[in-house]
């Protein structure tokens, strides 16, 4: 069976549960579990489980004692110890009709899930957690896949070097960044290092750091025993033990935090807000919180790619410093504008901001910002057109790794539609509340009335626009407490 054949079978009978009142994302939740507990019985060399953990058993239950059985088995992972303890803590069984779990149970047993290899393997639990975007709602936390690609491309993240997310959510930065180090020829050192001290990543939710812990090891990073590390907190509040040489991120969009984090020592003993002394400026922004804290959590020469929506580019206030002293402490070399529609829920527009740190803080650290502009006259949408990967091959060649001094701009005066262009700093730092927020091409779609978009894609810019304005408004609204 294919992949894909594979994944529709086990995800429709989700709708046959959703009548018992269950989500899609406790859904999910029991495939990991179920799914865990069959790999195990395929491989039980590989994967000791506690005896009464037994796949055979649950397929040979039937009636209530099967979910008294299964209700067990959770309990007894989430004591384990190990990768077990982080992936089944807190686990519960949510299907309470014993005779459809015990047909969930008999179409997993249907397929041999570790024969396929790891890779397969993977590729069909991702599917999985596209699947869950697609339908509860948590597209907007979903990157897509191809973003993932570019930005690690352009990252180039390499052998020993630690990455780390803030708000690692599934963990897709983390996987595209395995795909990429995995072409590599890696000696057993590099192979531990990669397995085990590679990645670092936080996510406030104990369910989806659940469901990160289980892609990583699909793909088999971590083991048994030892896991890599994915920490349940709100990475805002935690000052960075170590730096890390790389981070990929796309921090949480829209909603302030309940708690401001500020670097004013006086403040931070208010209620309501918490000491960040590495930070620039206190603000309830949080996208601009995250940015700060990103910077602060990479070594002196560490980069990052953030995806960040547009309101961090030109919000003034606090957005106004922040990106005065990000642009004096980092070199921000890049840019990336992307279209609209490409997350499963509407959404903001948003961008890829790619920086350096540098030794030398002399000078400003950034001399000029390199544009790509692939969001006008641009249109995706996630079903009828998705982004893929091909559609960033040109912002790849431009933005032209290892070799960033020699790049060069496609949009001149006798080539006003090039999408690739650069601003210096000292033009830049003159515009108003230090604007970022840079645009240069026509857009077409507004004046070519015979050749209109469909309605439905219509309809979706005006919701965008219409969310991205409140999205902003209550930004600035933040800004003013």
């Amino acid at each position: 069976m294919t992949t894909k054949n594979l994944v529709l079978k086990i995800w429709s009978f989700c709708d046959t549960l959703r009548d018992d009142g269950l989500g899609y994302n406790d859904y999910l939740e029991q495939l990991t579990y179920l799914l865990f507990l069959k790999m195990a019985d395929e491989n039980t060399n590989k994967y000791e489980l506690p005896s009464n953990c037994n796949w055979q058993n649950l397929l040979k239950i039937k009636g209530g004692e099967l979910l008294d059985q299964y209700e067990k088995v959770l309990k007894t992972l989430a004591e384990a110890g190990g990768m077990l303890e982080k992936i089944f803590t807190g686990a519960q069984n949510k299907i309470n009709d014993s005779a459809k779990l015990k047909k969930l149970i008999n179409l997993i047993d249907e397929e041999n899930w570790t024969s396929t290899g790891i890779d397969i393997k993977g590729e069909i639990y991702e599917s999985l957690l596209q699947k869950n975007a697609e339908n509860s709602g948590a597209g907007q936390y979903f990157t897509p896949r191809a973003v993932i690609s570019a930005m690690v491309e352009c990252i180039n993240p390499e052998p020993g070097e630690t990455i780390s997310d803030p708000a690692c959510g599934t963990g897709g930065f983390f996987l595209g960044a395995l795909e990429h180090i995995l072409r590599n020829k890696l000696n057993d050192k590099q192979n531990k290092f990669l397995k085990f001290e590679t990645f670092h990543g936080w996510e406030i939710e104990t369910s989806t750091a659940r469901l990160c812990l289980m892609n990583l090891f699909l793909h088999g990073v971590g083991d048994l025993k030892e896991t890599p590390e994915i920490e349940v907190r709100d990475s805002l509040k935690v000052l960075p033990a170590k730096k890390t040489k790389i981070v990929l991120a796309n921090p949480p969009f829209g909603k302030s935090s309940s708690d401001i984090p500020t670097p004013d020592v006086k403040l931070s003993d208010k209620e309501g807000y918490y000491l960040r002394e590495d930070f620039w400026v206190t603000t309830s922004n949080k996208q601009l919180a995250f940015l700060q804290h990103i910077v602060a959590m990479l070594d002196e020469t560490g980069r990052a790619a953030v995806v960040l929506p547009d309101n961090v580019l030109f919000e003034g206030g606090a957005g106004e410093l922040v990106r005065s002293t990000l642009l004096k402490e980092v070199n921000l070399h890049t840019i990336l504008r992307l279209p609209t529609g490409i997350f499963y829920a509407q959404g903001v527009n948003s961008n890829v901001l790619f920086f350096d740190k540098v030794r030398d803080l002399s000078k400003p650290a950034t001399n000029e910002i390199w544009y790509y502009d692939y969001r006008t006259n641009i249109r995706h949408t996630p079903k009828k057109n998705p982004l893929n990967a091909a559609n960033l091959k040109d912002f790849i060649k431009s933005y032209n790794f290892g070799k960033l001094m020699e790049r060069r701009e496609t949009w001149s005066t006798s080539n006003p539609t090039g999408r690739w262009r650069k601003y210096h700093y000292n033009d830049i730092i003159k515009r108003d509340k230090i604007n970022l927020d840079i645009s240069w091409l026509k857009d077409e779609n507004l004046l070519d009335y015979d050749n209109l978009p469909d309605p439905d894609d219509l309809i979706g810019d005006i919701i965008v626009n219409m969310e991205n304005a409140l999205m902003n408004l209550k930004t600035m609204k933040e800004s003013l407490l």
